[in-house]
C-alpha cells in the first residue's frame, strides 16, 4: 500500500474534530482498519468513506456500541439488497424464455 493512500488520524481528527480515541474504539470494534507505520497510526484512503458515516452517527450522540449496531444492521441491509437484486436477474432470466 502506498503512503499516498493513508491519512494519518492524527490530521484526521484535527480536520473532522473528533478525539483519536473515537476512532481507536472504532478499530478495535472492528468497524474501521487502521495502519501503523513508524509508530505512527495511519487509515487507508478507501476507509474514509466509511469512517465519515460513522462520524455522522457519532455527531448524533450514538455511542460505540449502537454505532457498531448500526453498521451490522447496515451491512446485513444491503447484503439483503444485493440477493434480492441478483434472484430478481435470475428470476428475468426464466420469464423471458
Amino acid at each position: 500500500m502506498k503512503t499516498a493512500d493513508l491519512i494519518s488520524i492524527n490530521d484526521f481528527c484535527l480536520y473532522h474534530n473528533v478525539e483519536y480515541a473515537f476512532i481507536e474504539s472504532l478499530y478495535e470494534a472492528d468497524l474501521v482498519k487502521v495502519t501503523l507505520i513508524n509508530e505512527t497510526t495511519y487509515i487507508p484512503g478507501e476507509e474514509l468513506r466509511k469512517l465519515e458515516k460513522l462520524i455522522n452517527l457519532y455527531q448524533l450522540d450514538i455511542n460505540v456500541a449502537g454505532i457498531e449496531a448500526i453498521s451490522h444492521l447496515l451491512h446485513r441491509m444491503e447484503k439483503m439488497q444485493n440477493d434480492m437484486q441478483s434472484l430478481k436477474n435470475k428470476l428475468r432470466l426464466y420469464e423471458s424464455e
